[in-house]
């Protein structure tokens, strides 16, 4: 048992822990252990483990006091790149940030400190959180711990080490963001779960930003029930970010009945896709037929602006991102370029612009800049936006109908080799995205559920759509179909 402790869900740790069958630093030890072993996954890019074993040590001490113990008291976890963390490399997986070391921490880290948990390190990316594979961080590739044949399989992006991490045991649990489906394509590759949550819900503060208005941290867990337990603690109403709301965060553990009699899933018929593997499709009428039997009433819906999402979505994002990667300059911080005699300010801010951003960065901060420009504007920007007002009226519209969930895939098919894009148009990449992205422009919150294998024995996963602010009901729907589903695969240890 002992040696298996990585292996525990965070309910599982939470009651030993305050059982006294297990300590916080045997935990920690174990998962360092795991971390150690797990070179060839390339999750974790810094390694933390004195600030582990400190915390571990702290956790204990505040589990034996005589004061409840928040349920994350302990449990250690990774942090994805993307959020600062005090003292700790944040690079955002560029070299253009190499040796940030911030002198602050993001508020969702915080609250997981103030819960208690323990941080073991610094988790892998896409650079910037711009990718869909995990190919595009100057960290190298993360790997999916589920391997078929001799290739290296993608764990997807663009929290590809948090995916691979958690589904390896290397932690507990991870952080996530996800601006286009970067926790739920990663989740559905793995066989893992992960939410993104209502736009608004956690605190974007002291995470670096890729698309700020679509942007939103997540957990990233073994399963439904883990992943209740961990959202509680990462969401907060934050002053330092004005896009936070200030609404109570509610218990979503103790919303997970696993009762769904009489609630409302709509099956969008846009979501049939031409071309799609029939593994997926069938994955979607056996999700479809055991909400049904769990007592769910099943009814089709139309979101007819759907085919627009993905051009809204790659207008919008590199838009956002073009303005918020300018600060990168290497005036104040990361990297700056050396000069030759003669060059001036702006020869420095190319110059470390071309060297510290990857091609993809450099790609999507182009396309932004040129949508933004003034003849442009209007031709692409103001009309993305107007398009994403229609896609937000159709999930209204959905929900007004009496629809609490709405049942798609979460990816257009399993994990893929890597490198297999690397020689494809960028587009194809990011059509990897084509059934989360819709979720980022209205806001909504999203869940990842692993549902079943495919014929080679890769994990699929089903994608649950919810109303605003409404992750517990949307944690309860998901953990009636993770029960009806049944899926306990994990991947056979190679590494």
């Amino acid at each position: 048992m002992m040696s298996d402790l990585n292996k525990l869900t965070i309910a599982e740790a939470r009651d030993a822990l305050k059982k006294g069958d297990v300590t916080s630093v045997e935990l920690t030890e174990a998962c360092i252990g795991a971390i150690d072993a797990a070179g060839a996954l390339n999750a974790f890019v810094h390694k933390t483990p004195e600030i582990a074993l400190e915390r571990a040590k702290a956790a204990d001490a505040r589990l034996k006091g005589g004061e409840e113990a928040p349920a994350m008291c302990g449990i250690p976890v990774g942090i994805k790149d993307l959020f600062c963390t005090q003292g700790v490399e944040s690079q955002a997986a560029s070299g253009i940030l190499e040796g940030f070391k911030p002198e602050y921490e993001s508020t969702v880290s915080q609250n997981l400190i103030d819960a208690g948990a323990v941080m073991l390190g610094k988790l892998n990316m896409d650079e910037f959180a711009m990718g869909s594979s995990n190919e595009t961080s100057v960290y190298g590739n993360a790997v999916n711990p589920w391997k078929v044949d001799d290739r290296q399989l993608t764990p997807g992006g663009s929290s590809g080490g948090s995916a691979s991490a958690v589904a390896a045991d290397l932690c507990l649990a991870a952080t996530g963001t996800d601006t286009g489906g970067s926790i739920r394509q990663p989740a559905a590759l793995t066989g893992i779960t992960g939410i993104k949550p209502t736009y608004g819900r956690c605190s974007r503060w002291g995470i670096i930003a890729f698309a700020s208005s679509l942007d939103q941290a997540g957990p990233m867990t073994k399963n439904v029930r883990d992943a209740a337990i961990m959202l509680e603690a990462m969401c907060s109403h934050d002053p330092k970010d004005s896009t936070s709301a200030d609404i109570p965060v509610p218990n979503f553990e103790a919303m997970l009945t696993g009762d769904i009699k009489g609630k409302v899933i709509g099956i969008p018929k846009e979501y049939r896709m031409d071309g799609m593997p029939e593994e997926v499709e069938k994955l979607w009428a056996d999700g479809t037929a055991m909400l049904k039997d769990a007592g769910a009433k099943i009814i089709d819906i139309t979101l007819p602006h759907t085919k627009y999402a993905l051009p809204a979505y790659y207008v919008i994002a590199p838009a956002e991102a073009s303005s918020n990667l300018a600060r990168y300059d290497g005036v104040r911080y990361g990297h700056r370029a050396s000069l030759s005699k003669g060059e001036g300010i702006n020869d420095m801010y190319e110059k470390t612009r071309a060297e510290g951003f990857g091609h993809e960065v450099q790609r999507r901060v182009m396309v932004g800049t040129y949508v933004l420009s003034a003849g442009f504007y209007d031709a692409y920007y103001n009309r993305a936006r107007r398009v994403r007002a229609l896609i937000k009226r159709d999930f209204d519209e959905a929900f007004d109908q009496g629809v609490d969930a709405i049942l798609t895939p979460a990816t257009p098919g399993p994990a893929f080799g890597l490198g297999e894009m690397s020689e494809a148009d960028p587009v194809e990449m990011y059509l990897q995205d084509v059934f989360t992205v819709t979720v980022n422009l209205a806001g909504l919150p999203g869940i990842s559920v692993p549902a079943g294998l495919d014929k080679q024995g890769l994990p699929l996963g089903l994608q649950l759509i919810g109303r605003p602010w409404e992750e517990g009901d949307l944690l309860n729907v998901a953990y009636a179909l993770e029960g009806a589903a049944g899926f306990v695969s994990k991947p056979e240890k190679w590494w």
